[in-house]
Parts: structure tokens; sequence; C-alpha cells
């Protein structure tokens, strides 16, 4: 058979930081070349796993009025499966059209957030919108958790197949030998959001002054972390940072602290449990990507969260017990596993649409 022709939406471009795009990039080079023919797009320099990945088509779009060039990729390409496509304005195009046109590609979109947008202040009714207008509207749907899941059903009565976010536990790994801080090193990497919890960081930071907190990330609410930290001599604030940089925070850190209250599956934890931290989590959004009292703690409120980080300040055993068991966890969800999972998915729905068996 001929190998599946999969359209991703997504930028192949190496400095694009997006969580989904770094999600997408983290697929596509794995999948069989043997198997499955790729294109996506790229604006600048593109990531070299993807460019030197056989079979492997790279569109490249101008800085501006990128939206007529997707939409013709996405009506002429050519294309078995439309895969991760967005909440943009060449896709609801192309869902508009495509009952029209009569196509046939099968699309494939994600959700990895719980559904309920509308009760988040900080996304707006016209992005509501615009999800509602394409990524729901997609022939099949995948989960990133059994929560996300969950969500999806309650607020729109969608079904969707689970498939968990990776990591890469190659590149994020331990630094079992480096020497120990000489205080407690607490990190937080996120987008600077209310719901994100930065300013319950900030907080953690005033409590416990023996500890050093340092916090990674941009956002809306980055001027406000930034001033806060100035003022909290514990605290650092290192704004946005390479992939390769957040890894090495990751290394140096002790504990990882993720207030957040409002998830899908994060892959920050993930990457945090692979380099061998504990970590502390909201049980909010039940995330499977830890094993509460084991890898870390999931935790209620902030009297709660507090006196977990407490606990794990004064303990560097428990610390380092947690973070062994975070990063045999983590193994669990490698990409290489989680790829597997999308290739067999690919194969299956090409075949339906080919009208073969798979």
């Amino acid at each position: 058979m001929n190998p599946v022709r999969i359209l991703v939406e997504s930028m192949a471009d190496e400095d694009a930081i997006n969580a989904q795009m770094m999600n997408a990039r983290d697929i596509i080079h794995r999948l069989d070349p043997g198997r499955f023919h790729i294109s996506t797009f790229v604006v600048g320099t593109p990531d070299p796993r993807i460019s030197k990945r056989p079979n492997t088509r790279l569109i490249r779009l101008p800085l501006r009025r990128q939206t007529p060039r997707i939409l013709a990729e996405f009506l002429f390409g050519g294309h078995d499966l439309l895969f991760y496509v967005k909440a943009s304005p060449a896709s609801r195009w192309y869902m508009k059209l495509r009952s029209i046109w009569h196509d046939r590609r099968v699309t494939v979109g994600t959700v990895e957030s719980q559904s309920n947008w509308r009760d988040e202040s900080t996304i707006a009714p016209q992005n509501i919108a615009l999800i509602e207008q394409t990524v729901l509207r997609c022939d099949y749907l995948f989960s990133n958790s059994k929560s996300v899941k969950r969500s999806l059903e309650a607020e729109y009565g969608l079904p969707s197949e689970t498939v968990p976010t990776g990591v890469d536990t190659k590149f994020f790994s331990p630094d079992w030998e480096r020497p120990n801080n000489p205080r407690p090193r607490v990190l937080f990497v996120g987008s600077l959001r209310p719901f994100k919890g930065p300013q319950t960081v900030i907080e953690a930071a005033e409590r416990f002054p023996q500890a050093d907190f340092v916090i990674v990330g941009d956002g809306i609410m980055a001027a406000e972390i930034r001033t806060a930290a100035r003022r909290q001599p514990n605290v650092s604030f290192a704004g946005v940072l390479s992939r390769t940089s957040v890894r090495n925070e990751y290394r140096q850190a002790d504990i990882f602290l993720f207030p957040s209250r409002w998830e899908g599956s994060p892959k920050v934890i993930l990457e945090a449990a692979a380099c061998g931290l504990p970590v502390i989590v909201r049980k909010h959004y039940d995330p499977e990507t830890v094993v509460d009292g084991q890898t870390g703690y999931m935790v209620g409120e902030d009297d709660e969260l507090f006196s977990r980080l407490h606990q794990l300040i004064l303990s560097p055993t428990v610390r380092q017990t947690m973070g062994r068991a975070g990063r045999t966890h983590s193994e669990n969800f490698d990409w290489g596993r989680i790829t597997c999972q999308w290739e067999q998915i690919f194969w299956r729905l090409a075949g339906n649409r080919r009208g073969c068996v798979t």
C-alpha cells in the first residue's frame, strides 16, 4: 500500500514554542517515513528533526497573509488525512467548503484542555466560536486525557478517543550526579495567566524564605510577576527560555510546583518528572501523569498545596524517592510509545477512507 499522506496543520519552525506545535513536531519526526508521507508548514528555520525526515514536505509560508496558502493546501493538496486541525481562519474556510465539495478526506482534531472555555475569562468568545467552527467539526476527535474526554462529552456531547501527551525521555532526563543545592530550589514553568497560578508561586516564596523559587514563562501576567519577583529576594524570573535552557532548569531544581487549576494534560509535568523532579499539581483536572503520594502530590486548595510543599522542602529523601518514581512513571508516556498509537490510528483512519480493511 502507498504511504498515507498526512497534512499536519502546524508550524515546523524550530523556535515555535507553542505547546501544540511542539507536540506536533515530536510526533511528525517519529512517524515511520515508509508508511507516512507528511506535509506541514514552516515560516523560519525548520526543526532539523523534521527537515531531515524522509518523505516529508515543508510548505513555506510568508510572514503575512498565510491563510490563502494554507487553505489552498487544504483544498488541493491531495492528502488522505488532515491532522492537528487548528482553530484558524484557513480551517474555518475549509470546513465551510468541504461539505459543498463532498470532500472525503478525513479530518482529525485534538482537544488538549477542558472544554468549559466559557468559564475561563482569558479565552475570548471569538476564539471559542472559532474552535467550535473548526476543531469540534472534525471527523474524529482525540482528547489527551480521560478528564478532557469527559469534559468534551459534558460540554458538547461529543465523543473522542484518548491519546496522552508524550515526553521525550531521552532529551528530558535527570542529572543525578549534580551537586546538591545549598537551598531547595522550586521551579514553575508555564504560561503566565491567572488560572496557571504564578501568583501562588510568589506567595509560596513569601511563606518559605528558606527555599529559592524560579519562574519560567511568559503571558499576560508577565509584567506583574516580574515586578513581584524583584520585590521578593528568593524569586528569580527567567522569562521565556529555549527548550534546552528549560531542561537545564528542570535538572537544577529540586521540586516542580504547578498550581494551575484548569488544564488538560500539561506537558511540563511530564518534562519535570522525566528530569527526576517530584511534582505538586492540582487535583482539579485529575492528571494521569502523576501518582499521588508516589511521584508527587495532587492537592486541592492552597493550604494543602503549601503544606505539601513544606514537606518536600524539609525532606531531601522524600524528594529523591519521589523524583526517581516520577522518572520511571514518565517513561510510560515516552513519545516513542505515543507515536506508535498515532501510527495505528492514522493507518486505521486512512483505511476507512480508502475503503480497505486494516
